[in-house]
């Protein structure tokens, strides 16, 4: 047996150990979660271009279509990434660390939450209940008005997009306000957005976080979340717990308490339900 993975099994094994001792487990993630559920994760522009081709073409970066003024300058090409990145995520399997999660999840005296910052809504789509789910910059699944009417953000069900992908363009018509008939953007915290309709996740956080102070043995749980946005990164850090980082090339941590386990999402996941058998 090499050295690296008597490395791993150590790791490995004193997570479990954490998690056996704990009482209540937030899960916090990020784009890694779902790479291994066949997702793109965006990093760095080579990364953006190769999963969009038509926006590298355009020289356009994540930071300029992920922005409210694509919506007002060019609504179609806006909606021709979201749409598809809509019907992507709809069409995503959620992977089997999606099911370890909700294994470890009912053997905890007070449960688990999960705090992401994640728009996919794959942990709902796994099973998880929603109102256990916190997305700090929203959901794909969601539309709200551009107008700011007063409208409140209301499901994207009805949104059934059809995109040029080859220009990434949408070709059907674009989602309306159903008060105002205004344009509808997506409910997500983009860059530079100060019109997003954040209070549902905010009431969310805020149940979390009462949720959390009843728990007297709390284990974090970080999964795939980067520094480049480091929402639920800090969210878990803030807590002031153990934690267990989850990251094939950012898992460094700062506390001998913490665990450092540089694996992907799926591998880590599925060799700590091994261990906890």
């Amino acid at each position: 047996m090499n050295c690296e993975k008597i490395s791993f099994e150590g790791l490995i094994g004193s997570a479990a150990d954490l998690i056996t001792e704990a009482d209540a487990l937030v899960i916090t993630s990020g784009a890694g979660m779902g790479i291994d559920s066949g997702l793109p994760d965006f990093r760095g522009e080579n990364g953006f271009w190769s999963a969009y081709p038509a926006l590298g073409n355009l020289g356009i970066n994540f930071t300029q279509i992920a922005n409210p003024k694509a919506f007002q300058r060019h609504p179609e090409l806006a909606w021709g990434f979201y749409g598809h990145r809509l019907q992507l995520y709809r069409n995503t399997i959620p992977h089997e660390g999606f099911q370890c999660l909700l294994k470890l999840a009912e053997q905890m005296p007070l449960g688990l939450r999960h705090f992401t910052s994640n728009v996919d809504g794959q942990f709902q789509k796994a099973g998880f209940e929603s109102r256990h789910v916190t997305q700090c910059h929203g959901s794909i699944h969601m539309l709200q008005c551009m107008d700011q009417c007063g409208n409140e953000a209301w499901p994207a069900d009805e949104f059934q997009p059809i995109v040029d992908e080859s220009n990434c363009i949408l070709i059907s018509p674009l989602p309306r306000c159903p008060v105002c008939d205004g344009l509808a953007r997506p409910n997500i915290l983009m860059f530079g957005d100060w019109g997003f309709e954040g209070h549902r996740y905010e009431q969310a956080e805020s149940s979390l976080l009462t949720w959390f102070a009843r728990a007297s043995r709390p284990v974090v749980i970080e999964i795939g979340a980067g520094t480049a946005i480091p929402s639920a990164r800090h969210f878990g850090e803030g807590l002031d717990c153990p934690l267990i980082r989850i990251n094939p090339s950012e898992s460094e941590v700062g506390l001998h308490r913490d665990i450092s386990i540089p694996l992907g999402a799926k591998e880590a996941l599925l060799l700590i339900a091994d261990a906890l058998i």
